[in-house]
């Protein structure tokens, strides 16, 4: 039986006020005070990471089940790490103490410093880790999600390892809603990094700049549906709503729900969003006249 050791790496800071989303606080162009939105920060990191744990117990729960009723061929068992990648490395004694001093967690949780001059290369030295732990697969992903759930993980893990399948591998992508790349990965037989994506040097934007970098390359790319981060005011707003839904709908879905960012927004007063009268709407006048005098 083949062991096939698969990565989760999350990408995360400290939530520490003045450091962390920025763009929600009086300090850039949103309306909180830097406290609020590194409180905000915690509570999605800490959703985001118990969603991951919840899919991981399902996927190994998936890969067991699969090893029972296999019949001939080689038996694929996978098994899952979520390391938790934070920079600069005084901070990851930092990070393990915010978790252990939070409870216990239904996983062990590993926690890395990336290091690099830029973006790209702090990326790069992350996934560089995560191989020289072992890993065959990666699905790396950001913690300002609160509306990921624990089948966007599922689901990236299982095309992650379709592509494994393939001679040269290939890269799978979740975009945002801000032309950027909410997860990526792929397996290690893939020849890539992310040297060139978020300082890419014609200026592209993230997703289009993975793309082409694939497209040179002629790898496969898997598309799996979006999953929106939150950066800035107008992101909130989004994930507001969709942290209602998500919270509502969990029993029914049988899924993890962000109940520490709802349960945040509540207490700003943050969990209702109404918006005033539309007027720039398509006419309908022509429409409802009509339908009135039939």
């Amino acid at each position: 039986m083949r062991v096939r050791k698969n990565a989760l790496l999350l990408f995360s800071k400290v939530p520490e006020p003045g450091l962390v989303k920025t763009r929600l606080s009086r300090l850039k162009d949103g309306i909180f005070e830097p406290e609020v939105a590194s409180a905000l920060y915690h509570c999605m990191f800490f959703d985001v990471v118990e969603i991951c744990c919840a899919a991981l117990a399902k996927l190994e729960a998936q890969s067991q089940a699969a090893i029972a009723e296999a019949v001939d061929g080689e038996a694929v068992l996978d098994t899952y790490e979520l390391i938790i990648s934070t920079t600069p490395s005084k901070n990851v004694e930092v990070m393990r103490k915010l978790f252990a001093d939070s409870g216990t967690w239904p996983r062990e949780l590993i926690f890395i410093a990336d290091t690099g001059e830029s973006f790209d290369e702090h990326y790069n030295d992350s996934f560089n880790q995560a191989w020289e732990r072992g890993a065959e697969c990666i699905l790396s992903m950001g913690a300002d999600m609160p509306a990921l759930t624990e089948m966007d993980v599922i689901n990236g893990f299982n095309v992650v390892h379709e592509l494994d399948e393939l001679p040269q591998g290939g890269i799978v992508v979740s975009p945002d809603q801000a032309m950027g790349v909410s997860i990526v990965g792929w397996p290690r037989k893939t020849s890539f990094d992310h040297t060139g994506v978020y300082y890419n040097p014609t200026g592209l934007t993230v997703l289009p700049a993975y793309i082409q970098k694939a497209r040179e390359r002629d790898l496969p790319v898997r598309y799996i549906p979006a999953v929106p981060d939150v950066d800035t005011m107008g992101d909130l707003l989004h994930n507001v709503t969709l942290v209602e839904a998500l919270n509502y709908c969990a029993p029914y879905d049988h899924n993890t729900p962000p109940w520490r960012t709802a349960d945040a927004l509540k207490q700003i007063g943050w969990n209702r969003i109404v918006v005033p009268p539309n007027d720039l709407r398509d006419p309908r006048e022509h429409i409802d006249v009509e339908e009135a005098q039939e």
